[in-house]
């Protein structure tokens, strides 16, 4: 989105964001600046019309979210799904994590992220899930006595 479409104050909210990073945030970000993930480009604490986005990837037109415990209440639920819907509209796929998934599982994190840009980058639809244990269907020898 051009500099022009962004307030003043949004752009600064922005500023003051990058500033005060949340642990989780500051690990993310650690993977996906500089093109670190499939070497895509992701801004941090990005203004998009009357928002302030954690992570976006204009290239693939992907926000990512980290969301802390203030997110668990309604009014504050209610808001994020409107801007949700606002991204969306504007064709953003929106991948939203709790900055406990973060802190515990990032890889898993990361590996969302990665296969959803994927999915974006080819426009081909997203891939199945695996089977579990490796590929192959549990057999009644396997389910024990």
């Amino acid at each position: 989105m051009p500099h022009s479409a962004v307030s003043k104050e949004r752009r600064n909210r922005a500023k003051t964001l990058r500033r005060e990073m949340t642990r989780a945030e500051m690990l993310l970000w650690r993977y996906l600046k500089a093109g670190h993930l499939n070497k895509l480009q992701f801004r941090r604490q990005a203004p998009m019309g009357a928002y302030v986005v954690d992570f976006v990837c204009p290239a693939v037109r992907l926000v990512v979210e980290v969301d802390g415990g203030a997110h668990d209440f309604e009014e504050r639920m209610r808001r994020d799904r409107a801007r949700d819907a606002w991204l969306m509209n504007r064709d953003y796929v929106v991948l939203r994590f709790t900055n406990e998934q973060v802190l515990s599982s990032l890889e898993g994190v990361l590996t969302v992220i990665r296969q959803t840009a994927s999915v974006r980058v080819r426009g081909a639809p997203p891939l199945p899930v695996p089977p579990p244990q490796g590929g192959r269907e549990p057999s009644n020898a396997d389910l024990g006595p």
